[in-house]
């Protein structure tokens, strides 16, 4: 098997546990939540974070990854950001109505091509565009209703939008830069956003719910769907970052609204939710765009790939002939020396990245 087959294999595994655990927890803490009256989201995540860093720490423990430690400031403000990021979508979902804050949803992915177009010089073709407005129109048909707006829920919103963008973009950033695995990034990131939920969890809970998490009365019923979910979290939480640094935030984004779409319809099959023309509509336009996105990205994939295959040779045969390699613009240094100066080839350097469309 190439290694090219391994990573369309690794990159199809890592979308499909993040889909399936994404779709789990969703389940597990509607029951949570609507069912058993556990309404303190922020602070379940921060317990989600606690129990995922636990996790890790027994890996580690047993060789299961390698701790491979790097720029502490980067990995501190990256997971300070993530908690904060939550921490805003949260109340974003608490002081706006409910089609507002699916709106914000769908600002992430506009929002991240734009920030990776103006700082990473990333290109996203026409193709691209055109498939994430044909997903944006399906998600917004089946999930948006009303549109209530008010001044300090759109500021929340935006801010939300913002943090989310730059952390995901950062997820995909660091891993590439500094060469770490999606496993090491989450273990050392981990304490630092559950930290920063577990001491804003309560108070903002509070505030949307006007309720104590710790006044709550924990039966044995609210107690195991707890653990559960936390069980489930690591999951989540390990495939974001997997699927974010194997792929792009945009495609991950793209990933969120299919998980929208599947949970919209497990809650009808299976909870009997109120579902209408416009709930199959929007999914199935969704769909449409989601099929296509992911075929335009094989397609220039693949159009990368084989650009990168031909350009290979030329380069190796540049690098052996000091006359091809002036013609192609590689060009030969000298050192500044007489006629006995040593010349060097220049090898040919690009930007994997620069160039790169999602």
């Amino acid at each position: 098997m190439s290694e090219g087959q391994r990573f369309q294999l690794g990159t199809i595994g890592a979308l499909s546990l993040s889909v399936v655990s994404s779709v789990s927890i969703v389940i597990c803490n509607k029951a949570l939540i609507s069912t058993l009256g556990f309404t303190f989201a922020t602070t379940l995540t921060s317990w989600h974070l606690l129990v995922t860093f636990c996790s890790l720490h027994v890996a580690l423990w047993m060789k299961m990854f390698e701790h491979k430690p790097f720029d502490p400031r980067a990995v501190m403000g990256f997971g300070i950001l993530n908690g904060i990021s939550i921490g805003l979508l949260n109340l974003s979902l608490g002081f706006n109505s409910v089609g507002f804050y699916q709106m914000t949803k769908l600002a992430i992915i506009p929002c991240t091509v734009l920030l990776e177009t103006l700082f990473f010089r990333k290109k996203f073709s026409r193709k691209i565009q055109f498939s994430l407005t044909i997903l944006l129109l399906g998600v917004g048909i089946a999930t948006v209703t009303d549109l209530q707006l008010n001044m300090l829920g759109s500021v929340l919103s935006l801010l939300a939008v913002i943090t989310t963008c730059v952390a995901q973009i950062m997820t995909n950033t660091i891993q590439k830069k500094f060469k770490v695995s999606s496993t090491q990034l989450l273990y050392q990131s981990c304490p630092y956003q559950a930290i920063t939920l577990f001491v804003t969890g309560p108070f903002l809970d509070g505030l949307l719910t006007n309720q104590n998490v710790f006044a709550f009365k924990y039966t044995s019923q609210v107690v195991f769907f707890i653990v559960l979910s936390c069980l489930i979290s690591v999951s989540v939480n390990f495939s974001t970052f997997l699927v974010i640094g194997k792929t792009s935030p945009v495609t991950y984004q793209v990933l969120g609204h299919l998980k929208t779409c599947l949970v919209l319809a497990f809650g009808y099959v299976l909870l009997k939710d109120p579902f209408n023309w416009r709930n199959i509509l929007g999914i199935m336009v969704a769909v449409i765009g989601m099929v296509v996105y992911s075929y335009f990205c094989s397609v220039e994939t693949q159009q990368k790939a084989s650009e990168t295959s031909t350009q290979l040779p030329q380069m190796k045969e540049s690098e052996k002939d000091p006359l091809i390699a002036v013609e192609n613009g590689s060009g030969v240094l000298s050192d500044g020396g007489g006629g006995g100066g040593v010349q060097k080839t220049a090898a040919p350097v690009w930007n994997s990245n620069k160039d790169f469309q999602a």
